[in-house]
């Protein structure tokens, strides 16, 4: 059975006929071509398919599409301006903090909330790992990944 829902998906507004039983990852990937949400462990646990829907992050793989409808989704195609990444995308690029990319838009989306939620406050490297603690790679040693954000809350230019 299929339902219309109405989003706004990174920045523009979205109607979709999705099967009431679909996820939202399955929707921005296959309907929407978002292909930065990525399918890793289906269950919740790795954070491959990070989304921030109304700037909270989750799981896509476990959010039903249709309860979406009303909802404003974001993804890391939605994060660069005018062809520039945006900070937390380009600090991840200068720590080296990204490596085969599957974990990769995840993390980005967790660290935009967490720098969003946090700038001009002081947080520890303790506070960044836990604020992250949701997402896992398999690849890094998570050093790189949490200075890229401190790097984002450290900075006074924000």
């Amino acid at each position: 059975m299929n339902r219309m829902i109405t989003c706004t998906v990174n920045g523009k507004k979205k109607e979709l006929s999705v099967d009431v039983r679909q996820s939202l990852l399955e929707v921005l990937r296959e309907q929407l071509g978002l292909l930065s949400v990525k399918q890793g462990c289906a269950v919740g646990e790795c954070g491959a398919c990070t989304v921030l829907l109304d700037d909270v992050p989750i799981d896509a793989c476990l959010y039903l599409a249709v309860w979406a409808d009303g909802r404003s989704i974001r993804s890391v195609e939605g994060e660069s301006r005018n062809d520039k990444l945006s900070r937390v995308q380009q600090a991840f690029v200068d720590e080296g903090a990204v490596q085969c990319g599957i974990c990769t838009p995840g993390f980005v989306m967790a660290a935009t909330s967490f720098v969003e939620k946090h700038k001009h406050q002081k947080v520890s490297r303790y506070d960044i790992r836990r604020g992250l603690a949701g997402n896992l790679c398999r690849c890094t040693g998570y050093e790189t990944i949490v200075t890229a954000v401190q790097k984002n809350l450290d900075d006074d230019d924000q």
